[in-house]
C-alpha cells in the first residue's frame, strides 16, 4: 500500500497543480447569451479552463459584486467583468481589485479607463430612448421631456436599484446635480411612469405598444429593431448634457487565485477581435479605432457622450441608493 502511495502521489500532485494552473474564475454582468461565447473562445484559443458567474437579469450587477465583497478576505473570482464602470469603482475604493497596466488599454481612450490601472474599459454600449412608430406622438430628444403631460402613462424605465438603470441615474446626479435631478425624477413618477422588471421589460412593453417610449440599452434596442420595424432610437440630448455611454470593464481581484491567467483573460477580452464580436452579437461600439462592424452599428465619434467622471458617478451611485428606493417605494 505505502509503495502505491508513494507512486501516485506526485501524479495527484501534478493533476491538482495542472488543474490549478489551467483555470480562471470570471464574475460577470454581461448577459451570459453575449459573454459565454467569448469566454468559451478564450478556452479553445489558451487552453484555460474558463469557470463563470453570471448575474441574473433582474439582479444585473448587485449579485455577483456583492460575492466579490462578501469574498474579500478569500477571493474565489479573479476578474470582474462588469456592464459598467461605476461598481467597478466601488471594488477599487474598497481596495478589492488591483492595478493592472495591460498593453491593450494603451489604446483605449483616457475618458475609458483608470488613470491607475483599476478598471479598463473596452466595447460600450449607450442608452438610448425607444419608441413606437405606431403611437401619434413627438419623438422625445431629450430625456427632461419625459416628464410632459403627452406622455402620462407612455414611458418605461427599468427598476433604478439594479444594473445599467442604477449607473444612468447615479450619472443624472452627477451632471444635473442632487436638486435638478430628485425634482426631474418627482415630474416622472407623478407622470406615472411605469417601472418595468428589467431593460428587458422596457424593449418588450414598447414592441407590444403598451407605452410609447422607454429608456434602455442600445442592446436590447438594436434587438427590438430586428424584431420590428415599428420601433426606432434616438440618442438623447445631442443638444445638451448628451446621452449616456457605457463601457464594459474589467477588474483584476486582489490575491485573485489564478492572478496570471486572470491577466491572460484581459488581455485577451481588450483585443479588438472581442470588440468585433460584441459588435455583432450585442450591437456594442468599439473603444479601438479601425474595428470593423456591421452598418448597423453607429460610431462613439458620432454621438455626443454625456461628460461624466466615472469615479465621482461611483460615489455618487452610494448615496443616491436610498433615495432611489425611498423613491421607488413611495
Amino acid at each position: 500500500m505505502k509503495y502505491f502511495i508513494r507512486l501516485f502521489l506526485p501524479v495527484l500532485l501534478t493533476l491538482s497543480c495542472t488543474t490549478q494552473k489551467d483555470e480562471v474564475v470570471v464574475y460577470t454582468s454581461v448577459d451570459q447569451l453575449f459573454s459565454e461565447p467569448v469566454l468559451r473562445d478564450f478556452e479553445k484559443e489558451t487552453g484555460i479552463r474558463v469557470k463563470a458567474v453570471y448575474d441574473t437579469e433582474e439582479t444585473k450587477s448587485t449579485g455577483v459584486l456583492n460575492r466579490i465583497i462578501a469574498e474579500k478576505n478569500n477571493p474565489q473570482c479573479d476578474v470582474f467583468w462588469s456592464g459598467d464602470p461605476v461598481r467597478t469603482l466601488v471594488l477599487k475604493n474598497k481596495h478589492i481589485s488591483m492595478p493592472y497596466r495591460a498593453k491593450k488599454a494603451r489604446d483605449i481612450p483616457d475618458t475609458y479607463k483608470d488613470k491607475d490601472a483599476y478598471w479598463i474599459g473596452f466595447s460600450a454600449r449607450a442608452r438610448v430612448l425607444l419608441y413606437n412608430k405606431t403611437q401619434d406622438l413627438p419623438v422625445p430628444e431629450s430625456i427632461l421631456d419625459l416628464t410632459e403631460k403627452q406622455y402620462k402613462g407612455k414611458v418605461a424605465l427599468a427598476n433604478p436599484l439594479f444594473g445599467t438603470t442604477t449607473f444612468h441615474m447615479a450619472a443624472l446626479f452627477t451632471v444635473m446635480g442632487d436638486s435638478l435631478a430628485r425634482n426631474f425624477l418627482k415630474k416622472l413618477k407623478e407622470n406615472h411612469l411605469i417601472i418595468a422588471g428589467s431593460n428587458g421589460d422596457v424593449k418588450k412593453q414598447v414592441l407590444e405598444g403598451k407605452v410609447f417610449c422607454g429608456i434602455t440599452d442600445t442592446d436590447d434596442a438594436f434587438e427590438a429593431m430586428k424584431e420590428s420595424k415599428d420601433v426606432g432610437i434616438v440618442f438623447l440630448d445631442q443638444n445638451g448634457m448628451g446621452n449616456l455611454i457605457i463601457p464594459n470593464t474589467l477588474n483584476l481581484i486582489r490575491n485573485a487565485p489564478h492572478l496570471e491567467n486572470g491577466k491572460k483573460l484581459i488581455d485577451y477580452l481588450l483585443r479588438e477581435e472581442t470588440e468585433a464580436k460584441l459588435a455583432v452579437s450585442c450591437a456594442q461600439m468599439p473603444l479601438h479605432k479601425g474595428v470593423k462592424t456591421p452598418q448597423n452599428i453607429p460610431s462613439l465619434d458620432h454621438i455626443k457622450p454625456m461628460k461624466i467622471s466615472y469615479e465621482e458617478t461611483a460615489k455618487k451611485l452610494e448615496k443616491v441608493q436610498y433615495y432611489l428606493k425611498e423613491w421607488l417605494e413611495n
